[in-house]
């Protein structure tokens, strides 16, 4: 029985504190609530606005590299694939200048 009356007095005494810790809390006035709500909605507002501004800023040179790299890798095939046709007719060519001169000799 004791211990159930201990309680009760604890928890009077922990709404007591916590009245009392409550009051001593200054709260801030109507206009300080507004203003600090206006500060906020202002920060967030500009934040998005620079991520938003940063993310058309990387997405535009995003796809303007890739295109750029791909059009240079296209040159760089288109090149190679050039550079491979004038080697197989050169070589062609030394071929046939080769049986032609073995041809000659024989």
């Amino acid at each position: 029985m004791a211990k159930v009356e201990k309680e009760k007095k604890e928890k009077k005494h922990f709404f007591k504190d916590f009245k009392a810790e409550l009051k001593k809390v200054i709260w801030p006035t109507p206009k300080q609530v507004l203003n600090n709500t206006t500060a906020v909605i202002v920060i967030v507002l500009l934040t998005a606005a620079i991520v938003f501004v940063l993310d058309l800023a990387f997405e535009t040179l995003n796809t303007h590299g890739v295109n750029r790299l791909k059009s240079v890798i296209g040159r760089n095939e288109i090149t190679n694939d050039i550079q491979n046709s004038i080697d197989d007719e050169h070589n062609h060519i030394t071929d046939n200048n080769t049986d032609n001169q073995n041809a000659i000799i024989e």
